[in-house]
């Protein structure tokens, strides 16, 4: 499923999609839980900057009481983006 925008915000599956430097964070601000995507480095293709590690939160969604559920290191977006949303989808199905 591709992404969709709606109303500006980048929406994935229903859930938002926002990125803020280096971070993607991924979910619904009212929900319990939110995946954030660290990218730490990048390569250079052509003119394309490519995720080659990058870390993936599984954490509550609850401000600066947020608290760290489960945590990878993965070598590509793609990866990080496959195992982040699958932690999200059980976790908010077994809240």
């Amino acid at each position: 499923m591709a992404p969709k925008k709606n109303d500006d915000i980048l929406t994935y599956n229903g859930k938002m999609l926002l990125r803020k430097g280096n971070e993607i964070y991924y979910g619904s601000p009212d929900g319990k839980y939110m995946v954030i995507f660290k990218i730490l480095e990048t390569e250079k293709l052509k003119d394309l900057d490519i995720a080659t590690k990058v870390i993936v939160e599984l954490r509550t969604n609850e401000k600066e009481n947020s608290q760290l559920m489960r945590q990878a290191e993965r070598d590509s977006l793609y990866k990080a983006f496959d195992i982040g949303f699958y932690w999200l989808d059980d976790a908010l199905a077994n809240y």
